[in-house]
């Protein structure tokens, strides 16, 4: 952040204004209306920009369809930072189309992103900073999605007291494309009930339907709010929160995170008239439910957010990880342990740190830790399976496992069925290569 003080974030007048009162980026209250005087230069005031900059430069990310990267971004600024500021004040700033980009989705095909230019993202996350204050302490308790201090261990935990209460039915609903779907004029009539402001509105339109560009053709869009944007989570709360409102009004159970919407209720007959419910909802919100993915079902049946729920000894309901969440874990590490990939163990395991520990850091909330101690074991097979191919011939191996303590008996067996990579690496490569020799290479554990 090394010289970020005399980015042009602001003109003179303010930034002495600044210096003087030493003013902290700008909140508008949760029970204040945003009125026409004043939001837009709250969301430009100096502040307020450093502290977007601060944050976009801490996310990094690619660049947009415009090159800029992150680190370019300060330099940018110098030279047209003026020029953008006042189009954003005088309402005649235009977003650039975002960039398409797909990844994979867990459950296998894949999600479109939109990715802003940084410069985008950086007004984007300035005007979230000065919104979500005003609109976050009005949203449910039972919405944890997206939002300050809550996180989607918070929404599972929540599940977890439902049925452990005795809501042994869940009414679990997949919403269809839900950000490719958002209807703009529904959610900016909810918007201008809370916010005054004109200019403001229209810039958060302008995002909404800036284009997208595919394959080097902007496709203009009428409907949805992409994901890769600061802004999109946001939007996307005020708009569910309509259906959270209502589920509280009628005393159900539920927890939410984003478009992930679970209620609890004690028998299959209260969930089809909860699923009844919820179709009508979304139906009013310009949104449709995914009859193949949503159900009404025990609740131990389902996973959410990655989570499953079991039933202990003495009755506890308690956490584990979904069997689709395993799935996926072992198709990323197959894909990371390749044999074909030509690297040495060490690069390997280098790779997978990053996954492995970000993986522990979420899951670490399930009761079963039998299951993360067979992980490592299946990890470590791999492992050795790849490091009995990179010796490959019979006589290297031979010569490897001596050196590492193994019997002359052994070492010839595995040398002699050099090409059973699988076979060899399950049993007899245990005192070769034991878990201490991962652990000095900084593989992670699981289970530790």
């Amino acid at each position: 952040m090394t010289g970020q003080l005399e980015l042009p974030l602001e003109t003179e007048g303010e930034a002495r204004q600044s210096q003087r009162s030493g003013e902290a980026p700008t909140a508008v209250s949760g029970t204040e209306r945003s009125g026409a005087s004043g939001l837009m230069e709250r969301v430009l005031a100096r502040p307020n920009m450093l502290a977007a900059l601060k944050r976009v430069r801490k996310n990094k990310g690619s660049p947009g369809i415009d090159g800029v990267t992150v680190d370019e971004l300060p330099d940018w600024l110098r030279e047209h930072w003026v020029r953008v500021r006042e189009e954003l004040l005088a309402g005649t700033y235009r977003p650039q189309p975002v960039q398409r980009q797909l990844i994979p989705k867990t459950g296998g095909g894949q999600r479109a992103l939109g990715i802003p230019t940084v410069l985008d993202r950086l007004i984007q996350q300035a005007v979230l900073q000065v919104l979500q204050p005003q609109f976050d302490p009005s949203f449910s308790e039972h919405s944890h999605g997206f939002r300050p201090s809550r996180r989607a261990h918070d929404a599972v935990r929540e599940v977890q007291q439902y049925v452990q209460a005795g809501r042994r039915w869940v009414v679990d609903v997949d919403l269809k494309s839900f950000f490719d779907r958002v209807n703009h004029d529904v959610l900016m009539g909810m918007l201008s009930k809370r916010i005054a402001d004109k200019t403001v509105l229209g810039l958060i339109r302008s995002y909404l339907e800036a284009g997208v560009m595919a394959n080097g053709v902007v496709v203009d869009r009428h409907e949805g709010t992409p994901q890769g944007g600061p802004l999109s989570p946001l939007l996307a709360n005020v708009l569910l929160d309509v259906v959270d409102k209502e589920l509280e009004r009628r005393g159900h159970a539920f927890s939410r995170y984003a478009d992930d919407c679970n209620v609890y209720v004690r028998s299959e007959r209260a969930g089809q008239r909860v699923m009844r419910l919820l179709r009508r909802l979304y139906a009013q919100l310009h949104l449709q439910v995914n009859e193949k993915k949503s159900a009404v079902a025990p609740s131990l049946s389902r996973q959410f957010l990655g989570f499953a729920l079991w039933v202990a000894p003495g009755r506890r309901v308690k956490r584990k990880v979904s069997r689709k969440a395993l799935e996926v874990f072992k198709r990323r590490v197959r894909w990371l342990t390749r044999r074909t990939r030509g690297q040495s163990l060490a690069q390997v395991i280098e790779r997978l740190r990053a996954y492995l520990v970000g993986w522990k850091a979420y899951f670490r909330l399930a009761d079963t830790p039998g299951v993360f101690s067979r992980l490592d074991e299946w990890i470590r097979h791999r492992l050795r399976a790849i490091q009995l191919k990179h010796w490959r011939r019979g006589l290297t191996i031979y010569r490897e496992l001596r050196a590492r303590g193994m019997s002359h008996e052994t070492a010839r067996q595995i040398a002699a069925n050099s090409r059973r990579w699988w076979r060899n690496s399950r049993y007899l490569l245990n005192a070769a290569l034991p878990i201490r020799f991962f652990d000095e290479l900084g593989l992670p554990r699981l289970a530790a």
